[in-house]
């Protein structure tokens, strides 16, 4: 059935026609929800899996999810949400100049990182190598896991409903093809467009803006990224646009101008990719040979570099190291005791353990923890006469 609105003087179906582009994934081309649920008047499907997604609660605690400056003080630097939000920000512009569903894309890039536990990808460590030889842990199938079952918000049905659209862009960012909640997705080739927005907008926002945070939290300074060749360029275009440039507004100035650059560019290269694949149509996007939605080599080489910087300089800094062992240890910690004493575990959780796995659950308990949560919870455990 499509979802066409009733609202008055409102077809969105006629509206998608009129404004996307012939690759661009429309509406009534959907393959739906898994449980059928009768038609908003005024709100189709895309918009209405965005605003699940923000009122869901791993939405919610994003907030409190650190990304890659793992126990770092400090009210400024970037969490999942603040992140989350500016891939979403980044995807919408480019989706809307290559005239893709906005709506769609908006959704992806919200969802995207719903599954990421805490502590980083030190806490995606530390709960694989718990659940090794149980299915392991990856935060894309986690992603899945949370929007297919483990939300709670309607009678109706678990989890959240989505439709068929977000939740392929979500398996198809896993690099663990042969995982049981992304298996079903695999044979439907390339990624939509939208979904190759959200991928490559991420990218580009969490290079970037690791940069911005490690620089403000004095992990690396301006002379250490004086070899890098990516940043020295967005240098000299943020010098080229500012007669004058205080010293205040550098830093902010230079990492805008790395992000203008990088979009600009994606949009030109994925231009001509269209053009050099003949794509005309959505069933062009499926067939394709390659990604689409690419840099050009240029940019892509000198974004490898940087990468392989914020590798040594950064992401392996004893600041950031030593708090991401932390974290792990915590979480290792805490996976035991729960797994040993389950009657530890919130009602509704012990209820699913006795359901199901019982370390599939303690994991997607401990996956769900903010950072400050699994802290005071480790806490309670085993240090209870400590003040939280």
């Amino acid at each position: 059935m499509p979802y066409e609105s009733s609202f008055a003087g409102c077809n969105y179906l006629e509206r998608e026609d009129a404004l996307l582009a012939p690759y661009a994934m429309r509406t009534r081309h959907s393959k739906g929800r898994r449980y059928p649920e009768a038609e908003h008047p005024y709100r189709t499907l895309y918009p209405r899996d965005r605003d699940r997604i923000v009122h869901s609660t791993a939405f919610r605690r994003l907030m409190h999810k650190t990304q890659v400056l793992v126990g770092q003080p400090g009210d400024h630097h970037r969490t999942r949400l603040t992140h989350t939000l500016e891939v979403t920000q980044i995807s919408r512009t480019i989706a809307r100049q290559l005239g893709l569903n906005e709506d769609l894309t908006e959704a992806i890039a919200l969802m995207h990182d719903l599954g990421h536990p805490p502590f980083g990808h030190a806490g995606e460590a530390a709960l694989d190598e718990c659940m090794r030889g149980h299915g392991g842990f990856e935060h894309n199938c986690h992603g899945l896991r949370i929007v297919e079952e483990l939300e709670y918000r309607y009678a109706e049905f678990p989890g959240l409903n989505l439709s068929y659209e977000v939740l392929e862009a979500q398996a198809l960012h896993s690099k663990r093809r042969d995982a049981p909640e992304v298996a079903r997705f695999v044979n439907a080739g390339q990624p939509l467009l939208e979904a190759q927005v959200v991928d490559a907008a991420d990218s580009l926002a969490y290079d970037s803006h690791d940069i911005d945070d490690a620089l403000s939290l004095g992990v690396i300074t301006l002379d250490d990224l004086s070899q890098v060749p990516f940043w020295l360029r967005a240098v000299e275009r943020a010098r080229s646009q500012h007669a004058r440039l205080p010293a205040l507004q550098f830093q902010a100035t230079v990492v805008r101008a790395l992000i203008d650059w990088q979009v600009t560019d994606l949009l030109e290269q994925t231009s001509r990719c269209l053009e050099q694949e003949k794509i005309r149509a959505l069933e062009d996007v499926r067939r394709a040979a390659r990604i689409l939605v690419t840099p050009s080599n240029s940019v892509q080489t000198q974004k490898e570099e940087l990468e392989k910087f914020l590798h040594e300089r950064v992401y392996r800094h004893p600041r950031i190291t030593r708090m991401a062992h932390k974290g792990q240890r915590m979480l290792r910690l805490l996976f035991d005791e729960l797994c040993a004493h389950p009657e530890k575990l919130p009602q509704r959780y012990q209820e699913r353990a006795r359901a199901s796995s019982l370390k599939r659950t303690v994991c997607d308990y401990l996956a769900g923890m903010t950072d400050r949560f699994a802290q005071d919870e480790y806490l309670r455990l085993f240090q209870p006469n400590t003040p939280l």
